[in-house]
């Protein structure tokens, strides 16, 4: 067979998507304290913690979002606790 595996394809810096997942869940505990304690993270930390992996990033946004923060917008670029 001459298809790609996407379970296997590496993204940045040679990891797996699996390994990825891995990162994002944990860096989203990590920064689920913090907000925690300060009430809010700006994005470009989340960014900068994340190593600048577009994909980490991202994922790390949407565990935030599914953990029940409020993750901002364009306009409001900061994740925080639910107001709900």
């Amino acid at each position: 067979m001459d298809t790609c595996d996407s379970r296997t394809r590496a993204y940045k810096n040679g990891k797996t998507f699996d390994q990825c997942r891995q990162i994002a869940e944990s860096l989203s505990s990590e920064l689920a304290k913090k907000i925690e304690q300060t009430g809010e993270v700006l994005w470009r930390e989340i960014l900068q913690v994340s190593g600048h992996d577009e994909l980490v990033y991202k994922l790390t946004l949407k565990y935030l979002r599914r953990d029940g923060y409020n993750i901002g917008d364009w306009k409001s670029p900061k994740v925080t606790k639910s107001t709900v």
